[in-house]
């Protein structure tokens, strides 16, 4: 009986890549693995036949040789035997990479002890803030005191959980490791401890101050240092800020989620700040010197010159915001905002009328030049 085509198994091409000649196998094995399929023999026969494609298909040098011979490639003395498929020949980028990242505790892969696995898993929780604060002290920086609710570590029983004096125990079932293992064909499976939840051991007399947890709630004041320059929206991470962890584990982080008010005069895009500032009718025609404020504090005189239309920037070079984790500054553009007069007195009007007059006079003279260039 002649074997079916390694990539008809798997449901792949030549073509395909490394990573989607992995995925494939891995809904193949996640489908048909025995312990999924206990007593199904055509399941546990799939899942044979998909592992056999995949060593092949997944091994560079052995995927070129199936390509040009087939599985004739794989017969004989020299191809392994069995069509060449031998369990044990996988390298630490295959087959046990594929269970460990899909079956996690449910296989043992033998990697790592289950007292390892079980401090990752008492990592402290994340903690999150949020603070607002002006534009000001954005621009300036700050050192910044919050108040902080957290788990810590029972000062009493120094986070162990058990009464001082008294120690936990180690698990029997496990001997310590969290995980027990049994034996399924030619499978090993590794599993929680069912009598210690994971834990390698277990508190006879728990402490009286965490009841056994190893955690206590606190208050504290934490004091934060906020950069130069920061913007609206960033989150600040602080390493190790967080809950303490579970017996051992590792502190969880703080993140601060930062607000920065809005400005009653300034706009802010990045590092650059923009400000519109109010220039009346006479100013924009004739030209003149006015003050600005800033947002460091001070203020910068800004020339205005005659015929400054409404909507036209002027630029203050190094007068926005700093830029985060640099020494540079952006920049203040000024947006001349042109006011025109909601009321006139009788004198304003008849200026305005002889310089209409004026005005007229001068456009009708260009305009009749204009026609006898024609």
């Amino acid at each position: 009986m002649s074997k079916k085509d390694y990539y008809d198994i798997l449901g792949v091409t030549k073509s395909s890549s490394p990573d989607d000649i992995k995925k494939a196998y891995r809904k193949l094995a996640m489908k048909y693995h025995p312990d999924r399929n206990q007593g199904d023999k055509s399941a546990e026969a799939k899942f044979k036949e998909a592992s056999e494609a995949y060593q092949v298909l997944s091994d560079p040098k052995k995927k070129t040789q199936y390509d040009q011979f087939g599985h004739s490639a794989f017969e004989g003395p020299q191809g392994g035997g069995a069509g060449g498929f031998d369990f044990g020949g996988f390298d630490s980028g295959g087959f046990s990479d594929i269970f460990d990242d899909f079956f996690g505790d449910f296989m043992g892969s033998g990697r790592g002890s289950g007292r390892s696995k079980k401090s990752r898993s008492n990592r402290g929780s994340d903690l999150k803030i949020n603070l607002e604060i002006t534009l000001e002290e954005a621009y300036t920086g700050k050192k910044q005191t919050i108040n902080l609710s957290s788990n810590d570590k029972c000062g009493k029983c120094s986070g162990s959980g058990a009464e001082p004096g008294s120690k936990p125990k180690v698990c029997s079932t496990c001997e310590g490791n969290g995980q027990v293992r049994s034996r399924q064909g030619f499978f090993t499976l590794q599993q929680t401890c069912p009598d210690c939840g994971g834990e390698g051991e277990a508190v006879s007399n728990p402490c009286k101050d965490c009841r056994g947890t190893g955690l206590v709630k606190t208050k504290k004041n934490l004091s934060i240092q906020i950069p130069k320059g920061i913007d609206d929206g960033v989150q600040m991470r602080l390493s190790g800020k967080g809950d303490a962890g579970y017996k051992g584990g590792a502190n969880g982080d703080l993140y601060v989620y930062i607000s920065v008010q809005k400005h009653k005069i300034f706009q802010r895009s990045e590092e650059n700040l923009y400000f519109k500032i109010p220039v009346s009718m006479a100013d924009a025609a004739l030209g003149t010197e006015i003050e600005v404020p800033t947002i460091d504090g001070t203020k910068s005189n800004v020339k205005i010159p005659s015929g400054t239309q409404s909507g036209t920037q002027f630029r203050l070079k190094g007068k926005g915001m700093p830029i985060l984790r640099n020494n540079g500054f952006g920049d203040l553009y000024l947006e001349a905002n042109v006011i025109i007069p909601n009321s006139l007195s009788k004198e304003q009007k008849n200026l305005l009328e002889q310089f209409k007059s004026l005005e007229d006079s001068n456009n009708n003279s260009k305009f009749k030049n204009f026609f006898k260039r024609k």
